[in-house]
């Protein structure tokens, strides 16, 4: 067969492309469209990253994708476990030198990957470590996708695999809109990471357009909103993002993904000790919430360095649970794991300033 040269210098990256899109890079290179589908399932199902091993594709085609075609594959500079084994955080490096965090919680059978979307964040809120980094850049498709991957490697090696996806990671995933509907898309390839849409969560701050706009998607995922606050007042004091869009936009935005996708909306709610605790803070919240199908996360909240907070004592959470209990509210606490490894939610973070040495 005679493979037809590549236009232009660069050598295109095939993470991050979907069946169709690398189906037409096969056949703009001299290849039938059944190889996109076969390099499909080698980058995605199985993980792999050398064109070596894709032992169905012939020397000769091996040979020309090494010249015009790259797979990413992040590198893992660093892992640290929890004391009990149940967490683990992973540092990716980036092929620019960035850094990336990601965290696999183990509870039972469930394997749940919690990943970033972003180097860093620009929204600054309060109470979360990551926002200190500012936003460094958008993490692209394929480098979203392949901290799944490379966790589910190592996974398979003791026998197990993922169960659940939450983008809670590093990063608003609504501000990188494009790239990580593309990466969940990838995540949900039957021969691919085949992920279901169910087991699948996007955790945002609150960015009311994105939130508008997935509704329209149709990808159905569990979509998690951090509310936080009971008043705008209180809100914007933490979340500067409530300046743009207050608690009555982002309640209506939730009741339009509901009635738009069918899925039941989770509020996520970090206690702030002698901030937002009270009785009278979860009294509010009751009738923020209550004509919306919905859940409650409640995160009593993960100390970061220097930051102006306490964790509240389990009395106060425990009465806060029974007012919401008592509205017929589905509430839950959601003690983080790996908190005394940095990374429970909100301790993501990175020093850029700082030299970084690999692992």
């Amino acid at each position: 067969m005679d493979l037809v040269e590549p236009t232009g210098a660069s050598r295109m990256e095939l993470k991050g492309l979907f069946p169709r899109e690398l189906e037409d890079f096969a056949v703009s290179i001299g290849l039938e469209p059944y190889r996109g589908r076969q390099i499909v399932a080698w980058i995605y199902r199985r993980g792999t990253t050398n064109f070596d091993e894709m032992t169905d594709l012939s020397k000769v085609v091996r040979g020309r994708l090494k010249e015009c075609a790259t797979v990413l594959d992040l590198r893992a500079v660093a892992e640290v476990r929890s004391e009990d084994g149940h967490t683990v955080k992973v540092l990716f490096e980036l092929p620019d030198g960035q850094r990336v965090e990601s965290v696999l919680m183990v509870e039972g059978r469930r394997r749940t990957l919690c990943v970033s979307s972003q180097v860093g964040c620009p929204l600054d809120c309060g109470f979360c470590a990551t926002g200190r980094m500012g936003l460094l850049r958008d993490l692209t498709a394929g480098e979203i996708l392949d901290q799944l991957i490379a966790v589910r490697r190592m996974l398979s090696a003791k026998g197990e695999d993922l169960t659940n996806v939450v983008m809670m990671g590093m990063g608003e995933p609504l501000l990188n809109y494009d790239n990580v509907v593309r990466a969940i898309r990838l995540m949900n390839l039957d021969y691919g990471p085949a992920i279901g849409m169910r087991r699948i969560t996007l955790s945002t701050v609150g960015h009311v357009p994105g939130i508008l706009r997935l509704a329209e998607e149709g990808l159905k995922v569990g979509l998690a909103i951090s509310l936080n606050a009971t008043t705008d007042a209180q809100r914007t004091q933490i979340m500067s993002i409530n300046r743009k869009w207050p608690i009555s936009a982002l309640l209506d935005a939730a009741h339009t993904y509901r009635q738009k996708t069918g899925r039941r909306v989770t509020f996520e709610y970090v206690l702030l000790h002698g901030f937002n605790d009270t009785p009278d803070d979860a009294r509010r919240l009751v009738k923020l919430v209550r004509n919306i199908s919905c859940k409650i996360n409640l995160i009593p909240w993960n100390p970061i360095h220097n930051a102006p907070f306490l964790r509240p004592p389990q009395p106060c959470i425990d009465r806060f649970v029974e007012i919401l209990a008592d509205a017929y509210l589905t509430a839950t606490v959601r003690y983080s794991k790996g908190v005394e490894i940095a990374a429970g939610c909100g301790q993501l973070y990175q020093d850029v300033s700082a030299p970084q040495a690999s692992a």
